[in-house]
């Protein structure tokens, strides 16, 4: 748990639960989940980690402890200005995944949901991922037979990497009511992905690419393609981070940062972070292209239409090709400055050894006289 966090779309994180079962991203073949690479550092060593990755360890009253953190509402986030005025965003399970098959509802019930209902925990909207939906459907219908509506500051949402996972989007649309944010976490994409069958019945999808050591490929065309895809369907946007390995045009691109996660350095066209709640009454309350948010604090509740200004399709491919031109230049231009200083530290060098040289063999010549 973590009152802040560098991760861009929330302001702290929380973990009932440390560990997880595994998924597309930890497998005795794959060692990709960052999670899970922590744990392999610090988990047995450090405290507050399960001893394996693969051992599910239970922390009851983290939640609870997270609820009583100060209420956000109202207030500016200095590096995060899209989340400004909103309440206290909290990541539920980054560190693990809290509905692996080992859970049972009935901690899940005391642990997530209660403290979601509580009088410290309204104040704040809980951000719940997991590459386990079916779980969060059957949690909730468990849930519905007591009687226990699902709390509306508790979003349901999944992880999806590829198109093949996408199957997980059916059991996250049975999660929840017809108040209850659902969003996706396209992270880390690994491929092209088409979310048009399931986007009018979701209210936010946030996408990034892979980084660290081994990082896959993430096309920039890709942002480009989900910016589309949510722009057409009303449904607001946030783009996280390119990820380590970044391609465009069959070039690599390369950034300061080495997740890409610093949007100053993006091309204006996917500059784009966008938050679902709901504005002034006949207008959004999202972040537009540039980056600006709704200034007044709002509840979150039904999605309200999107309205996005933004240049023609053809524009921004011209000017995302414009941007990766003058890209290149500047990357061409710093290598030939580079050589340059190189052949004229060689050249002085060489000067200095030939004098250095000369100096002797004078001094030689008239030691022989």
């Amino acid at each position: 748990m973590s009152l802040t966090t560098k991760i861009q779309w929330c302001d702290s994180t929380v973990n009932p639960t440390m560990g997880c079962e595994g998924c597309e991203l930890w497998t005795p073949r794959v060692k990709k989940c960052y999670a899970g690479m922590l744990h392999t550092r610090f988990g047995g060593v450090t405290k507050g980690y399960s001893p394996r990755f693969e051992e599910l360890t239970f922390w009851p009253g983290r939640m609870a402890e997270t609820a009583g953190w100060p209420d956000l509402t109202g207030t500016k986030r200095k590096d995060k200005p899209w989340l400004d005025g909103l309440p206290r965003l909290v990541f539920v399970s980054d560190m693990s995944d809290a509905l692996s098959a080992a859970v049972p509802f009935d901690f899940l019930e005391e642990q997530v949901v209660r403290t979601a209902t509580s009088a410290d925990g309204q104040r704040h909207q809980w951000l719940w991922l997991t590459k386990r939906p079916e779980r969060m459907a059957e949690l909730g219908a468990v849930l519905k037979a007591k009687n226990i509506a699902w709390p509306d500051n508790l979003w349901a949402g999944t992880s999806i990497t590829t198109q093949a996972t996408t199957a997980r989007i059916k059991n996250l649309l049975r999660t929840g009511g017809s108040e209850t944010i659902r969003f996706l976490s396209v992270e880390p994409q690994q491929g092209p992905v088409d979310l048009s069958p399931w986007l009018p019945d979701l209210d936010w999808v946030i996408q990034g690419g892979e980084s660290g050591r081994g990082a896959r490929q993430f096309q920039l065309p890709w942002a480009l393609d989900m910016i589309r895809q949510c722009r057409e369907a009303g449904v607001p946007y946030f783009l996280k981070q390119l990820g380590s390995v970044v391609f465009s045009g069959g070039r690599r691109l390369f950034f300061k940062d080495n997740h890409a996660g610093d949007w100053s350095e993006w091309p204006t066209e996917i500059r784009v972070r966008q938050m679902p709640h709901t504005g002034p009454a006949g207008g959004p309350g999202v972040g537009d292209p540039a980056g600006a948010v709704a200034a007044a604090p709002a509840p979150v509740g039904p999605r309200v239409p999107l309205v996005v200004i933004e240049p023609p399709s053809n524009r921004r491919e011209a000017a995302l090709k414009a941007w990766e031109t003058r890209r290149r230049k500047e990357q061409a231009k710093k290598r030939a400055e580079a050589a340059r200083k190189a052949w004229e530290t060689r050249r002085d060098n060489d000067r200095k050894r030939t004098r250095s040289e000369a100096a002797k063999r004078a001094w030689k010549t008239r030691r022989g006289q």
